[in-house]
């Protein structure tokens, strides 16, 4: 499966509009409120993986959801919001693994 870089422009966008909100805030997607979590890799922090849940509150959510986490983790980590994904939301389920109520998405923060 090709790499395909993805400058998170719409989860970006979401990261500013939520300034203006308390930190106590969390932002929904396609009204939703979803459970999403990233963890990397050990030896290359880089690459990492983003689950979230439960996809069957939506399924255009929980792929915003992932998109927003994700470049929220490679900002706070890198500073930057592009990111290279290997399995990532703007595929078809079928790109990215569905497992129960929960989808894994996997990407790597892309460095200069």
């Amino acid at each position: 499966m090709a790499l395909r870089k993805y400058t998170g422009l719409g989860a970006l966008l979401a990261l500013v509009a939520a300034c203006g909100q308390s930190p106590d805030a969390r932002p929904s997607f396609d009204g939703k409120y979803f459970r999403a979590r990233v963890s990397a890799e050990r030896d290359v922090r880089q690459n990492f993986f983003v689950t979230v849940q439960p996809v069957s509150a939506s399924l255009d959510g929980a792929r915003e959801a992932a998109r927003y986490e994700a470049v929220k983790y490679c900002i706070k980590r890198y500073g930057s919001s592009d990111i290279l994904w290997s399995a990532g939301p703007d595929e078809t389920p079928t790109g990215y693994a569905i497992d129960g109520d929960a989808a894994t998405f996997r990407g790597a923060c892309a460095s200069d």
